[in-house]
């Protein structure tokens, strides 16, 4: 499939779905508390986005995923599904990964969230891991190559002793949730697609604060977890490649770009 070429149009329309995915996460913060457990936090967030934005929830029964939105917590690296059974503790770390999908256009972001006291080594690897989206962020722009900002990515992460998941990456973003490109989190400058203006795709890196390597649940199927059960983090924002940059269709009000 090739790389789709948004009209300024369909990037106006992003722009709305992008807005969407990030209020979502703004107003389920407060609600990031221990004792809460994840399967009530996937009924606020269903709540908002069916009935105050008139929305859909992309993750809902995509390819039989139950839920609307994922909650990864800890050791988990990303997909990991809402349960009543999963309640938040002092200490813990949460990825909420939120898509939207207003008039037939995705917007998807994530964010870490600590719950309570964290210790200082977890909320370092958060923090290193959302350094590492905004450094790539930066360097988006046209005539640049996917290989450039993976590789960026990576020695971001290994410099300051993590590792970088290699099995999930970024992905291709509009009408469908996940389109071409593959936008991989590691990588050799000077390799990849070059960017041109109307592209727009996700970068979300996962990083570990031990090995890559991961395991997926044989249970369900789609909890992605570190094989040595170290911490995973993960932030994730949607961009559109403009003229002179790019534009974070999914940025926060918390946030300056």
């Amino acid at each position: 499939m090739a790389v789709s070429i948004k009209t300024p149009e369909e990037i106006d329309l992003m722009r709305v779905a992008g807005r969407l995915a990030a209020e979502v996460l703004e107003m389920i913060g407060p609600h990031v508390q221990p004792g809460i457990s994840t399967g009530e936090l996937d009924r606020i967030c269903h709540d908002y986005i069916v009935n105050q934005q008139q929305a859909v929830p992309a993750p809902l029964n995509y390819n039989g995923f139950p839920k609307s939105i994922c909650t990864s917590v800890n050791h988990v690296i990303c997909h990991g599904i809402p349960s009543d059974d999963k309640v938040l503790k002092d200490g813990d770390i949460i990825n909420i990964d939120i898509t939207v999908i207003k008039e037939g256009f995705h917007g998807d972001t994530s964010k870490m969230f600590l719950v309570g006291e964290v210790q200082p080594h977890a909320e370092k690897l958060v923090q290193t891991t959302q350094e590492a989206l905004y450094l790539a962020i930066d360097m988006v722009k046209p005539g640049i190559q996917l290989g450039d900002i993976g590789n960026a990515i990576q020695q971001y992460a290994e410099k300051r002793h993590y590792s970088v998941v290699r099995e999930y990456c970024g992905h291709g973003i509009g009408r469908i949730f996940h389109e071409e490109p593959q936008v991989l989190h590691y990588g050799r400058p000077g390799t990849g697609l070059t960017l041109e203006p109307g592209m727009t795709f996700t970068i979300e890196p996962m990083i570990n604060a031990g090995s890559r390597y991961t395991r997926l649940s044989k249970k369900d199927g789609w909890t992605v977890t570190t094989k040595d059960r170290r911490l995973s983090a993960q932030w994730e924002h949607t961009l559109a490649v403009l003229d002179d940059g790019c534009e974070v269709l999914t940025r926060r009000q918390e946030e300056k770009f």
